[in-house]
């Protein structure tokens, strides 16, 4: 008997359709990419930063390509159950990885008809989940030799356990970098700052912290002065 063949993964880049949500002006100097966290979507996201955007600063809030069913509906059905993204599992994680940094160059040059570093400033703001996922972008963009983030703001999360700051923290290092933390934060806890703290202090990236009142959320006085630079 011949001997039964091994099942093999195999990989196809196939076209779909991801969406984000944007407020203010297209052709404003101050550009705000928003990241959300673990199972949230873009357009309730993006309300937390509507007040803020007008002429001067445009807000572009893409939404992770995974959705999913959160928590339990009423009567078992799904209409009643709510929706939320993640921007990737630990499932193919390569892969999810960069299907998500090419997503982000689509949409800030979608949303500014293509991003000129010489008119407008990109900042980025991460939450939660979103945090990793900044990071993961910003060294992207460094690779491809664009220009860095003016300032980068990773809110309740966390550097990636796996990006190399030796190699990538440029990224980093060449942009204004703010982490905000609540004092109730269940997942930004002193341990977890105190790491990010040391591997920064590492890869010689300043920073500087933020602390406001309050949980894992976003706190709308402590977003405003973070936006106005006053974190």
């Amino acid at each position: 008997m011949s001997e039964q063949p091994a099942a093999r993964s195999a990989h196809v880049e196939v076209p779909r359709t991801a969406r984000y949500w944007h407020a203010g002006a297209a052709d404003a100097r101050e550009v705000w990419v928003a990241l959300h966290g673990y199972g949230q979507l873009a357009e309730y996201f993006v309300r937390h930063f509507v007040p803020f955007a007008g002429d001067d600063r445009l807000v572009v809030a893409p939404e992770a390509l995974s959705r999913f069913y959160v928590g339990a509906g009423e009567g078992g059905g799904h209409g009643a159950m709510r929706v939320g993204a993640t921007w990737m599992t630990r499932e193919d994680r390569e892969a999810e990885i960069a299907d998500y940094v090419r997503w982000l160059d689509a949409a800030l040059d979608d949303a500014t008809h293509g991003l000129d570093a010489s008119r407008a400033q990109l900042h980025v703001l991460g939450f939660s989940q979103g945090t990793v996922t900044a990071c993961r972008w910003l060294a992207h963009r460094h690779r491809r030799g664009l220009a860095p983030a003016a300032r980068v703001v990773l809110w309740g999360g966390e550097i990636p356990h796996d990006l190399d700051l030796a190699r990538d923290g440029d990224a980093l290092r060449a942009t204004s970098l703010t982490m905000v933390v609540g004092d109730a934060d269940e997942f930004a806890t002193p341990a977890m700052i105190d790491r990010q703290r040391a591997r920064l202090d590492a890869a010689q990236a300043p920073y500087t912290i933020v602390r406001y009142a309050g949980g894992h959320r976003l706190e709308r006085d402590t977003l405003e002065r973070v936006l106005r630079g006053e974190g």
